[in-house]
């Protein structure tokens, strides 16, 4: 191309890629020895932020001795009564259906410290198991007999309190913890506490029936012994801050102890309990708390009683005055 001369599109175009080319072999020649800079290799990906660490919970481990003397023992992993019965059983030796109650940090038969469904986790399981066997026959002369049932949990109804006077109390052979094993000779073993409640009261008064009672096996120190558990001062009992809740249905759990409110009305309710149907249970006194503490008015509050513990079939009567203790003592009436 001479000087001077005009370049065609063609022409330029030619030349820019010449130029082109010419400027990727310059620059390639002087980046020959220096390789290309590459981006840094990325951090590997930092662990999820650790939590605090897991600690499995200890396992609650109870000592246990025989109320009429044993050495100690130690058990664990039970969710009911009856599964506390079969360890207790297992430690000494003896069939579970020897045990007829324990108590809770006394050896002694005292009704104050009876095992019900709950257990402090540092409390001393004392285990009566049966002793004499002995009849006596009885004859109302009034509607009541004087007696209190409860019963163990595990298919043993037991006498827990005795009224001073009454027909039972001239019996002097009958004894709070005798376990009630028969009525005019049909057993009653695997009876609710309110069973043979409901039992004896239907005896007629003026007719002669028979109790086949078995009374726990006493020490040297308690033979002789005539028991009343007196009226007031009954409750739970339980150390410490936590409980262990047995329940007839369902896994036992660890539960903070009852509150102020929750522990006198559970106390109220097992009051009418026994004034309604001649029975002391604290754990039933303490389902029928929780199932009515949040309740807003009587229907709800018998509605859930039913679902929980409709084989009772309380009266109308009982529901509402509980419904009504409940109440006074969430409003400081009592």
């Amino acid at each position: 191309m001479q000087t001077g001369e005009a370049m065609s599109p063609q022409d330029s175009k030619a030349a820019g890629a010449e130029a082109t080319e010419e400027q990727k072999a310059q620059n390639q020649s002087q980046n020959q020895g220096s390789p290309e800079p590459t981006a840094p290799p990325l951090p590997p990906p930092s662990p999820p932020p650790a939590g605090p660490p897991e600690y499995p919970r200890p396992k609650l481990i109870f000592h246990t001795q025989l109320a009429h003397g044993s050495p100690t023992g130690r058990i664990h992993g039970f969710t009911n009564v009856k599964e506390l019965y079969a360890k207790i059983a297992e430690v000494f030796n003896i069939s579970p259906s020897e045990i007829l109650f324990c108590t809770l940090n006394s050896h002694k038969v005292d009704m104050q410290k009876l095992l019900g469904g709950q257990i402090g986790l540092e409390d001393f399981i004392f285990a009566h198991v049966r002793g004499e066997t002995k009849e006596v026959e009885v004859t109302k002369t009034e509607d009541a007999l004087g007696l209190t049932i409860t019963d163990n949990g595990a298919g043993y109804a037991f006498i827990k309190r005795i009224k001073e006077g009454s027909t039972i109390d001239r019996l002097k052979t009958v004894c709070v913890g005798d376990h009630i094993e028969a009525i005019n000779d049909q057993s009653i073993v695997g009876c609710r506490h309110y069973e043979v409640a409901k039992m004896l009261k239907e005896q007629p008064r003026g007719v002669p029936f028979t109790l086949r009672l078995v009374g726990p096996k006493k020490a040297f120190d308690m033979i002789g012994m005539r028991t009343r558990a007196p009226k007031s001062n009954e409750g739970k009992m339980v150390n410490g801050k936590e409980t262990l809740r047995l329940r007839s249905k369902g896994s036992a759990t660890v539960q903070e102890v009852q509150n102020e409110f929750e522990e006198r009305a559970t106390k109220k309710v097992d009051d009418l309990l026994e004034s309604y149907m001649g029975i002391r249970d604290l754990e039933l006194a303490t389902t029928i708390v929780e199932a009515g503490k949040d309740k807003k008015n009587p229907d709800d509050f018998a509605e859930a009683l039913d679902s929980v513990l409709g084989d009772f079939a309380f009266p109308d009567v009982f529901l509402f005055d509980v419904w009504g203790a409940i109440g006074d003592v969430k409003n400081g009436r009592i």
